[in-house]
């Protein structure tokens, strides 16, 4: 008998494969799947290192999907000692109260009230409850989870082009997404930008809201490749695994950090 049938034979049972299905989770956890979706457990720490030590400053770095200020913690701890403007996007109006708290008196922070995607125009906002990080402009189905998003309102969207155009912004050096599975609209609506090979870094997240919003990773990894930006898996170690080609098990949709890289190659 082969190795390979024997390990097929042994797995034969529900208790091997609750074992099994146990180091699945723990091994792709350690590479970033399903850890992403707290940021001080993530890895994403580890973008600041790599842009201060591919690009240098005075950083402008855009974090749409702010929710209540995790992310601009980590901007403001990273890029203490540097030169930086952040630019916050946050439409739900308890989450930008919140936003505010956080912010203070910081003058290199501008907080925006409304979100960005495709286009301008007006969206509804679901979520679970007022400030929730699961707001989404899908009303997603979470009954499987006890969940449901039974409040919305209605919020202003603009475009990234846009707001850079009005803002004299010229080059983005970090524009971080992660606003549940409509990532794809707010780079959409950076199309100037990317045409213009005007913004450094992406970051951004995917996970369980793509079901919802029926977008794939396949369509982050070609949309990058057509753009020419290296793209990478963010792990909880910090470190940055490049994925150099597009392949259907990287189809996980439980919450992971990637990276896109302006191309330093020819």
């Amino acid at each position: 008998m082969t190795l390979r049938r024997l390990l097929v034979k042994l797995a034969g049972s529900a208790r091997a494969q609750r074992w099994l299905q146990k180091n699945v989770e723990r091994s792709h956890y350690l590479m970033g799947i399903g850890a992403g979706a707290d940021v001080e457990a993530s890895g994403e720490r580890s973008i600041f290192r790599f842009l201060k030590a591919r690009f240098h400053p005075p950083y402008t770095v855009l974090d749409v999907g702010a929710n209540q200020g995790q992310f601009l913690n980590v901007v403001r701890g990273e890029l203490s000692s540097v030169e930086f403007t952040l630019h916050c996007f946050e439409p739900s109006q308890a989450a930008l109260e919140n936003l505010r708290l956080e912010a203070g008196d910081d003058n290199r922070i501008a907080l925006n009230s409304f979100g960005l995607g495709r286009e301008p125009g007006r969206a509804e906002l679901y979520c679970d409850q007022p400030g929730s990080g699961l707001a989404s402009m899908t009303k997603r189905r979470l009954d499987h989870v006890g969940i449901d998003l039974a409040f919305s309102e209605e919020i202003e969207i603009r475009t990234v082009d846009d707001y850079c155009r009005e803002h004299n912004i010229n080059r983005v050096s970090l524009l971080k997404i992660d606003i549940e599975g409509h990532e794809l609209d707010a780079l959409a609506g950076a199309g100037e930008l990317f045409h213009r090979n005007a913004i450094d870094i992406v970051t951004f997240e995917f996970g369980g809201c793509n079901i919802d919003t029926r977008t794939y990773f396949q369509d982050f990894w070609y949309f990058f490749k057509n753009q020419k930006m290296d793209l990478f898996r963010i792990t909880p170690s910090g470190y940055l695994f490049p994925l150099l080609d597009y392949h259907e098990i990287d189809e996980q949709f439980r919450t992971v950090n990637f990276m896109a890289v302006r191309s330093t190659r020819e």
